[in-house]
């Protein structure tokens, strides 16, 4: 069985935006369950940027598959964030090559004037902090979604 792709759908590849905390939530349900290397983050204090490049599970294509009876997807997606001014992690060691990272969430606390602290929390008690000057992110699909390798939604037990 082939791989999926964009052009056998009537969609693209996602490209969102979020300039605010009203606009978060779209996007941490779009990354719930993405999966990452650690060594997958960089941050580039110069250009105060943050990106993690993640497999994220396809959410938007959930139903459909259902309804279709063919595989799930995954696409691998860069989640990018501006105006960072302090990156911090909690039980990561990203020099381990092979530690791979599951996101369940972002979260965002504000502080004074638009600051505040965009977190990823992750699976296992994980997270990765990042103080902003301003929430912007964005989540972009970098390639064609391809059949998750479980071949199994994830499973939260709700």
């Amino acid at each position: 069985m082939a791989d999926a792709r964009y052009e056998d759908g009537d969609e693209g590849p996602l490209r969102l935006l979020a300039q605010g905390a009203e606009d978060l939530p779209v996007v941490s349900a779009l990354v719930q369950d993405a999966v990452l290397p650690a060594v997958e983050m960089r941050y580039d204090a110069r250009r105060r940027r943050f990106v993690a490049l993640v497999n994220r599970f396809r959410w938007e294509d959930r139903e459909a598959a259902v309804r279709e009876g063919r595989p799930f997807e995954r696409v691998r997606s860069l989640l990018t964030v501006e105006d960072v001014t302090a990156v911090r992690t909690q039980g990561i060691d990203r020099r381990d090559a092979d530690l791979v990272l599951s996101i369940l969430s972002l979260d965002w606390q504000p502080g004074e004037d638009g600051t505040g602290r965009l977190t990823l929390v992750l699976a296992g008690d994980g997270a990765v902090a990042l103080e902003v000057e301003t929430l912007e992110l964005r989540l972009d699909d970098v390639t064609k979604p391809y059949i998750a390798p479980s071949r199994h939604a994830p499973d939260h037990g709700a």
